[in-house]
């Protein structure tokens, strides 16, 4: 038992750590950073709920409501873990579907309410802990909140389309399989060291997504542009375009640096809401777009780049001060290793051989 005292001590300790961490964190996203926040206070609750059961359960008896309380809480609030874990790297989820807290709640009140009936834990008047006849209640509602959490991840993976997919899943099934084995052989009390070390990788992992993103826009940012090039190393085909806001200078003199942000964050969102799944957009710097796609089809590349101008088109009806773009484009069909710099100066170079055929300035 002190061996396993001394290791929860040690995880609280690492877990404060990580909460300075998070706290003075400038990369963290706001909510993101709420999320770490409530999910690092909540595994310190549970792990000192678990150490004092560890430490109250089979003593004297006047240490039995000791343990009852700390097997409430242990009981009721672990499978909340799984979901705190979601809305660090999933926002909106739970937000939508806020049904799928129910069965936590109802773990919850099972964890309550077995003081009187014992339905997941017993404490006898010895008190001594035993497993109670609706335990699987718990380990039902733990096992549908983590794969709530493989959910989450996959649905995170799907909605950016960057290198961080298979990273969280892994991470998300090291953390069902490191907290499943206390399910199964109780005595081994391994769950908290697996969720403290899965915090720290969580943080780092999304510490560096984060930073991936450009401030202005929420597209991804030259940082995460440049990573992408690097490893644009595979002969499969792919395709990048470059565009670029036209006469931006002078929308800046002209109407304000305010509102020249403005006309990039309206660009950004067309160009986001425009491109299907095939594609992930930078921003480049200033007025200038960066995106890599696997689309390889030239006519379905313009199709793509010709639905940007219409809906862009539909906005300046709207509003005259917007700008226009232009754009290039080039293709590598694969079957031999890239030159990545080449093709992105190829799709630089008709870009600006557009410009120099549309240019205009603003209305």
């Amino acid at each position: 038992m002190n061996v396993y005292i001394a290791t929860y001590s040690i995880d609280i300790v690492a877990l404060l750590y990580l909460l300075t961490c998070c706290c003075s964190s400038n990369i963290l996203e706001n909510r993101r950073k709420k999320s770490f926040l409530f999910a690092i206070v909540l595994a310190i609750v549970i792990i000192m709920s678990e150490a004092g059961t560890l430490l109250a359960n089979d003593g004297a008896i006047g240490l039995r409501g000791v343990s009852i309380l700390c097997n409430v809480l242990g009981f009721g609030l672990t499978p909340a873990i799984p979901l705190a874990l979601i809305t660090i790297s999933d926002f909106t989820l739970l937000d939508k579907h806020k049904w799928l807290l129910w069965p936590t709640w109802i773990n919850l009140a099972a964890a309550v309410l077995s003081i009187r009936f014992k339905w997941i834990f017993s404490v006898d008047a010895d008190n001594h802990y035993g497993r109670g006849n609706f335990f699987f209640i718990f380990v039902v509602v733990y096992i549908v909140n983590l794969l709530l959490l493989l959910i989450g991840t996959l649905r995170m993976g799907k909605k950016y389309r960057y290198p961080i997919q298979g990273k969280m899943i892994v991470l998300s099934l090291l953390t069902i399989a490191g907290t499943s084995i206390q399910l199964v052989y109780p005595w081994i009390h391994s769950s908290w060291h697996c969720i403290t070390f899965s915090l720290f990788l969580y943080f780092i992992l999304l510490s560096e997504f984060d930073s991936s993103f450009d401030v202005l826009t929420g597209l991804f940012n030259r940082a995460a542009f440049e990573k992408a090039a690097s490893q644009m190393t595979s002969p499969k085909g792919f395709s990048v375009i470059v565009l670029d806001i036209n006469n931006f200078k002078q929308v800046n003199d002209a109407f304000g640096h305010n509102y020249g942000d403005f006309a990039i964050k309206v660009v950004a969102k067309i160009l986001r809401e425009s491109l299907d799944s095939r594609y992930s957009c930078y921003r480049a710097g200033g007025d200038e777009f960066y995106v890599i796609g696997t689309e390889t089809d030239s006519e379905k590349i313009q199709d793509q780049l010709e639905k940007i101008t219409e809906v862009l088109s539909k906005k300046r009806g709207m509003d005259g001060r917007l700008p226009t773009i232009s754009y290039g484009y080039s293709v590598f069909h694969g079957g031999e290793s890239p030159d990545f710099p080449e093709i992105l100066r190829t799709a630089d170079y008709q870009m600006y051989c557009f410009k120099r055929l549309k240019r205009d300035l603003p209305d």
